[in-house]
């Protein structure tokens, strides 16, 4: 029985199938018209597979471009096309921008369980067959697993930075001791000649 946590994913899938069929818009992307072979041309395409629109994370994907653009999913479906077949799932974490630390960010895939939330089999992922066994977890490929807890991070950053801040101020003093036996000496070699 899934938990209330992954019923989310269940849901937000829902959500965007729902509103793609009110749309009008088909729930498998077309294939793009082949183009002209061009050797030269960097943004020909070679697709030959579809998009699923249904999948978590085409859902993810087209929700986060809405949500930045401030637009329908209508008016982003194309570009999770393009998202999800030039750089996959993977491209979920681009879509923020700057490398994110998803200690402190909510994962948008995972939304921070760091598990992969379609709870793929060892088979599909392609893992070791010594690896096949019950509890094995398969990591978020989005945020690869990092543990969302800000609370907890957020304390131990501040004692991280507490830390540094305690050695610049003991080299600090250190850097300053030294500079004042300097001047010194210098005065007195300066006094005597």
């Amino acid at each position: 029985m899934p938990t209330p946590v992954f019923d989310q994913f269940t849901r937000r899938t829902a959500d965007v199938t729902a509103q793609l069929t009110t749309l009008g818009i088909p729930l498998t992307a077309p294939i793009p018209p082949p183009a002209e072979p061009n050797p030269t041309d960097p943004w020909a395409s070679s697709y030959t597979v579809p998009v699923d629109r249904s999948t978590l994370a085409w859902c993810t994907a087209v929700q986060m471009l809405a949500d930045h653009h401030h637009t329908g999913i209508d008016r982003q479906a194309l570009a999770a096309d393009a998202l999800l077949r030039e750089l996959g799932i993977r491209g979920l974490a681009q879509l923020h921008g700057a490398p994110v630390d998803y200690r402190f960010t909510r994962c948008p895939y995972c939304s921070g369980v760091g598990e992969d939330p379609t709870q793929p089999t060892c088979v599909e992922v392609g893992c070791p067959p010594q690896y096949e066994f019950v509890g094995h977890d398969h990591l978020c490929p989005v945020c690869h697993g990092d543990d969302y807890q800000p609370q907890w991070f957020a304390e131990e950053h501040m004692t991280e930075l507490e830390e540094l801040l305690a050695d610049a101020i003991a080299k600090s003093e250190e850097r300053a001791s030294l500079r004042y036996r300097i001047r010194t000496l210098l005065r007195r070699r300066t006094v005597r000649t």
